[in-house]
């Protein structure tokens, strides 16, 4: 898209930062390390009290102390919800945000206008102005999903957009597989770039989140997050686990539920209904046994950390490298996978990924394993909540229900980014991915909604 003069809406824009600047303490100083003057980010995210195994597992697999770990959390949650305010005010200029750096969080947020700078570093984070916005990006993207349906991927198994280098990026075997799929897709050279890979990502098969579970006596995998639907308590995991009406059994091989449904390929995603002797809990298993607390559910910026647990190996920890990943199994395509640098083996499909003490996905597959390091892909919670109708069990669900004083915002609801709810006679855009839950009513939680 080539640059424009100011428009009426980007002066807007520039109007509502200097009013948001107000509201300001002493900013971002070009890192994601501070936010608007009411309650930070951490704090109505809960992401400020992290869970001791949670933070060593951080320090082992990130190189951090406990101080840079806290720190890390503290300014990606500020981080998310910066990028989520910008996203909003800079529409379709919008191209992308990510934090980068151990501990400072510094927030890159990308737009194809010029006239956007001065917008972005208003906000305290560093602006960059590329070629392509990001609905662009996802739609060539889109494209190449299509084409897959329809045309071997398999020697170009990985796909994704790259905001940081404003590209669809396709990882191939073979390069000219990923040409030819491209070239299927009709999307132009100056969107794409190719990468070579020897990697061959597969589901991890052989068969509180991380706990191992049995399918039909056999294969192993693993809880993703404990869910409730209505009065009906059970848990979510990957879809290439198990078919519906497959039945289940917990790590104790005592009798646990049935799966009551299951995706994969296109998605990797599944819910299994327990039986009176399971109760859902708001937690992961963390190292030791140690029990991690899950607040919600609110999607984790590119770059930000993240933690997995496993039945197989137990808390690695990595960063979040790409959302809206396609990658190529044996059995077909799944698309819509977040891409991590967190390890994996067989057996901990189906587990839990959590950044802080927010749920972002189960575990689908990757490459590599947690002796030499490796890739993994995780199915993002809120499309596997929103697919089955499930609401996640968090530390505040128990919550008694406040008064409501109407509108259209709704518990148990997963919103977009850029999606618009009303309450209380005001009206809120979503800033970033998440469920609703008591207590995360719009004018609670500045981090996810901004009134409009």
């Amino acid at each position: 898209m080539p640059h424009r003069r100011l428009s009426r809406r980007t002066r807007a824009v520039g109007a509502a930062v200097a009013a948001t600047a107000a509201l300001l303490g002493a900013g971002l100083s070009g890192s994601a390390s501070a936010g608007p003057a009411g309650p930070s980010a951490a704090r109505t995210l809960h992401t400020d009290a992290a869970p001791p195994a949670l933070l060593r597992a951080m320090e082992r697999d990130l190189g951090l102390d406990r101080g840079q770990a806290e720190r890390r959390l503290a300014n990606e949650a500020e981080a998310g919800a910066t990028a989520g305010r910008l996203r909003a005010s800079l529409g379709a200029d919008f191209a992308g945000a990510w934090v980068q750096g151990a501990e400072s969080g510094t927030l890159t947020v990308a737009t194809t206008d010029a006239a956007d700078v001065r917008a972005v570093e208003a906000q305290g984070a560093r602006a960059a102005v590329v070629r392509h916005t990001l609905a662009e990006l996802d739609a060539a993207k889109a494209r190449v999903d299509r084409a897959a349906r329809h045309h071997d991927s398999s020697d170009a198994p990985v796909w994704y957009v790259d905001v940081r280098t404003n590209q669809v990026v396709v990882r191939a075997v073979r390069p000219a597989a990923a040409r030819a799929l491209l070239a299927a897709a009709g999307v132009d050279a100056s969107l794409a770039r190719v990468e070579k890979s020897a990697d061959r990502p597969r589901p991890l098969y052989d068969l509180r989140g991380g706990e191992a579970y049995y399918i039909n006596n056999s294969g192993r995998c693993s809880i993703g997050f404990p869910v409730t639907k209505g009065t009906q308590q059970g848990y979510a995991t990957a879809g290439h686990c198990g078919r519906t009406g497959n039945s289940t059994s917990g790590h104790n091989r005592v009798a646990q539920g049935t799966f009551q449904g299951s995706t994969f390929p296109g998605r990797d995603m599944a819910w299994v209904a327990t039986n009176a002797q399971w109760t859902a809990t708001p937690y992961v298993k963390g190292a030791g046994g140690q029990n991690v607390q899950v607040t919600g559910s609110a999607q984790a910026a590119v770059g930000a950390s993240i933690c997995r647990s496993g039945s197989t190996t137990g808390w690695h920890c990595g960063r979040i490298e790409q959302h809206n990943t396609s990658v190529t199994y044996p059995e077909g395509t799944i698309s819509g996978v977040t891409r991590t640098t967190v390890c994996a083996e067989p057996g901990d499909s189906g587990g839990s990924y959590i950044s802080g003490s927010q749920a972002q996905g189960v575990t689908s597959g990757g490459s590599g394993n947690c002796s030499s390091g490796g890739t993994t892909f995780h199915q993002p919670i809120n499309p596997l909540l929103q697919n089955y109708g499930l609401t996640l069990k968090t530390t505040g669900d128990d919550d008694p229900p406040g008064e409501e004083p109407g509108g259209t915002w709704s518990t148990g609801t997963v919103y977009q980014a850029g999606d618009t709810v009303t309450y209380g006679g005001a009206s809120y855009r979503c800033l970033q991915a998440h469920q609703a839950q008591p207590g995360w009513e719009p004018p609670n939680v500045p981090a996810l909604w901004q009134r409009t």
